[in-house]
Order: C-alpha cells, then structure tokens, then sequence
C-alpha cells in the first residue's frame, strides 16, 4: 500500500499574489550564451537581426518576463560604453571574470531588441566592481532619457530614438565573493550603493533598485552582510538580492533532493534580516526580495577551471555547459514550489541561465539545432499555469532523514489560484526515491472545480539526459487523479514532478 499525504486547498488561504517576473531568468555575456546561443548571424536558422529564431521561439514557451544582463561576475569589469555604437567600431577587450575574449559584437541596444522579441522585460546589472557613480549614472541616462542630454542624444545617434525604458537596476553583482572584480567590505559596498542608489534615482525616480546579498547562504558575513548593507541602502532600494546553485557531488539523489529545504532556511533568513532592518530604521516599506541567480550548477565546473585556467581568452568558448538529468529537475521544481511558498516577499527570481550556460535551452555547436534540457519542463509548467494568487497548502505528509537533512517531507506542494480563468493548479514533487504516495486533497473550498489534467515528469532512471535530437525525458498526460465530491486523490509515483490543474 502506498503512503499517504493530506492536504486542503481554500481560496481563502492566501499567501500572496505572484509577481510573473518570478519567472525570470538571466543572459550573462559568458561561455556560448550570446554568441553560438542567441545570437548567430549568418545562420539560416537567424533572423534579420542575427538572433536565432529557434531559440526565440523556445525562451517564448517558456514565457520569460524579465532577463537580467549582463552578469553576473562579467558586469564587474563591464565598460558599457565599449558595447553601443557601430558594431564595426566596437573594441574587442579581455573579460576577465572568465577569462575570454569579449568582441562586443551583441551589446546593450541589440539585447534590448532581442529582448523585445522574446516578450521580457530587461534587469539591467550596473558595475559598481571596477567603476561607479558616475558609470552607472551615465548609463542610465543613455537607457531611460528621451532625449536633448549627453547619453540620451548619444542613444539616438547610434539609432535608438526611444528610450529602452529599464526599469530595474542591479547594484553590482556578488561584491562580497573573492572570485569579483572589485570585491568590496560590507561597509564600502554599502556606501557606495547607497550613493549611487541615491544618484540613479535622481535621474529617474521610477526605476527599482536591487542591493547586493550575500553571494551565497554559505558565505562567511551571512547574513550580517545583508543587515550592514541594508541598514545603509534601505532608503532608496526596493530589492535585495538572492544567489544560490545546487550540486549533487555526493550522487545521493535523496539528500539532493532535500536541498530545497537549504533554499526554504535561505529565504526565511533573510526576510527576517530584512524586516530587522525595516524595523531599526522605524521604516514603512518591506525590503522584498529578488532571488536573481538560482539553478543546478555543478556539472560542468571541472571543464570550466581547464578552460578559464589553462585555455583563456577564447571567444565564446564552452563554459558552464551543464547537461541536466531527470534528478535536476525535480530539484528544479521543488525550488520553483519554495519560490511560490514566499511570493509575498520574493516579488523576482531569475533562473541562472537561459542559453547554453547552466541553461534550460541548449544550441548544438556549429550551427546545429536547438533543444530543451530536462529543467526546461518544471519552468515551463509553473511560468504557464502558476500566476494568480498562492494559496497555503495545509499539508501532512511522511518524512525521512537523509545524508544531511532531518524531517524531510515527502511530498513539497504549492497552490495557485488563478481568478482570472477560473483555475487552480497544484505543483508537487514526491521526493520519496523510494516510494509512491497517495495525496488526498480536501478542495471543499474550491466549490464547483473539475479536474482538468494530471500532467507528470518522471523517469525510472534519475541519471536520465536530454539531448539533441534525443529527448527522452519530457511530460506526460496520466490518469492518475480522481475528484468525488470535493475530495480529489492523486497518485504520485516516487521521484516524481507533478502539476495537477482544476478548473470552474
């Protein structure tokens, strides 16, 4: 007999409404994510543009309202300046975050058109690493002012009349992490934001603002650096940011799957920091949160150290090219169900990254075809059907002890009701390896629901990799779910993704 779980679903029970730009994600001018990714001119799978429509047409699937660019650890040596203008004028420079060659040949007014074209928003990233103040004020200018000032008028003779009109700004990037460009103490990051936050909003009053957290829940200064920044930035910030990537070396795939839980403990922290702030500094507005890097990362590393240490400055070499197992993306998915969990406070997050580069959208080298990497799907389900409002699933459920986690749930799920189309969708991952369990969902309060489909990822072999032309793991339509009278029961086959959809 299989386990059971419990569970009651009520529109009444509200967490808060999803800002859609929790599914964004990130293009960091690194490895093959522009060049050889989105951006290959010449191509017959390219546009008029450059841009491959092929990729365009997957990052449109998986329905991406905001990109952050461009980094990450390259924006801190970034020289914004270098990346306008006649393409043919454009200098080639060293990039020493990764230690590649940078042509410039894609810079901020083609992202903003590649952008465009793939329906999102831009978060752009400033360098406050090796420049500051006045960079940072003078690209802003060039973005967001229409006109008749030295940027502005700078913009519309390189042939961008309108401005692009960004309007969130990231504060630097990882500045307490010793792998930065410009790394800098809790005390000189903090008045450095907090000067130029001050200077940016000058200049446009309605942009938002993103302050520097800590580079990882593991760092040294966690969360006092957040408490020290913020205490200086709280004024003129609306966001702090989040980074944090995941890796299975241990290849115990039930204590990897327990790490959303080190996400869960991330997050409570550091809206308690937060709110200690708000409540130091007698303010008004809550510091909400922007969780603008997370992802599987660790397959790759070995690769990346034999080429940034022992073949540097290549352009557009292969870095960060994760190839995701079915296991990666159950992880994927219990992170995207602990993003839904705090949608009252984290209002952004950008999975790291969207081409190439730890990424769900991968382009075969040399031109050949693009195709989506087993973390494509969880995104894909929780961009599509997670927007409304999360509901606060009452859950029982068994536990289990892993390698490095205590109490470990077998069942993780998240609600979202959609007012608009009449739809609730519930998001679970059975993390039990082991075995299946029943979920018996009390959805009284959803009076007049029927259920729409039981869609699943699942696979026998948690090892199991996508490829081009080979994809062999990806969703399934099963019967698997009945509702009587309120009272809907779901089998979750072990080690699995789940989205189950009701609708009036």
């Amino acid at each position: 007999m299989a386990k059971q779980a419990k569970m009651v679903i009520d529109k009444d029970f509200k967490i808060g409404e999803v800002d859609k730009r929790i599914y964004g994600s990130f293009v960091e001018q690194l490895g093959r994510a522009v060049y050889d990714g989105l951006y290959q001119p010449g191509s017959p799978l390219s546009d008029e543009d450059g841009f491959r429509r092929d990729v365009i047409s997957l990052v449109r699937e998986l329905g991406v309202p905001i990109i952050r660019y461009p980094g990450g650890n390259f924006v801190s040596s970034f020289v914004w300046e270098d990346s306008v203008g006649p393409v043919e004028q454009r200098p080639r420079r060293l990039e020493l975050a990764w230690r590649s060659l940078e042509p410039n040949e894609v810079g901020i007014n083609e992202f903003a058109k590649w952008a465009k074209k793939v329906n999102s928003e831009v978060m752009m990233a400033v360098n406050l690493g090796t420049r500051g103040i006045a960079d940072a004020c003078n690209l802003l200018e060039y973005c967001n002012h229409p006109g008749g000032t030295k940027y502005s008028d700078m913009r519309i003779s390189h042939g961008i009349k309108e401005p692009h009109n960004i309007k969130v700004w990231c504060l630097g990037n990882e500045m307490d992490g010793d792998w930065q460009v410009g790394r800098k103490t809790m005390g000189e990051y903090a008045r450095l934001a907090e000067e130029t936050a001050k200077a940016m909003k000058l200049i446009d009053p309605g942009i938002e603002l993103v302050s520097c957290g800590s580079s990882s829940r593991e760092m040294d200064t966690f969360p006092e650096w957040e408490a020290v920044t913020l205490e200086r930035t709280y004024d003129y910030v609306d966001y702090v940011s989040l980074h944090q990537y995941y890796g299975n070396e241990a290849n115990d795939t039930s204590d990897f799957l327990a790490k959303s839980d080190d996400m869960e403990e991330f997050i409570r922290t550091v809206i308690a920091t937060c709110d200690y702030v708000k409540a130091k500094k007698r303010g008004r507005k809550n510091i909400n949160l922007s969780f603008d890097e997370w992802n599987v990362w660790f397959h790759s590393k070995e690769e990346q150290m034999d080429i940034t240490e022992n073949r540097p400055w290549q352009t557009a070499p292969s870095l960060l090219e994760d190839i995701y197992t079915f296991e990666d993306a159950l992880l994927v998915g219990l992170m995207l169900i602990t993003l839904l969990k705090h949608a009252d406070r984290v209002k952004m997050a950008c999975l790291a990254q969207l081409v190439n580069v730890i990424a769900p959208i991968m382009t075969e080298k040399g031109g050949g075809p693009a195709w989506k990497q087993t973390i494509f799907y969880p995104f894909m389900h929780a961009s599509r059907y997670g927007r409304g409002t999360v509901l606060r699933p009452v859950i029982s459920t068994g536990v289990h002890d892993t390698a490095q986690h205590e109490n470990v749930t077998d069942v993780e799920s998240v609600a979202v009701y959609n007012e608009e189309k009449d739809e609730v969708t519930i998001f679970a991952v059975n993390r039990n390896t082991e075995e299946d369990v029943e979920l018996v969902a009390d959805v009284r309060g959803m009076e007049g629901y029927h259920l729409i489909e039981h869609i699943v990822l699942e696979s026998s072999d948690v090892k199991l990799c996508n490829g081009p032309g080979r994809e062999v793991v990806f969703p399934q339509k099963v019967q698997r779910s009945s509702l009587d009278a309120g009272i809907m029961t779901s089998r979750l086959h072990r080690a699995s993704w789940n989205v189950i959809r009701l609708r009036k």
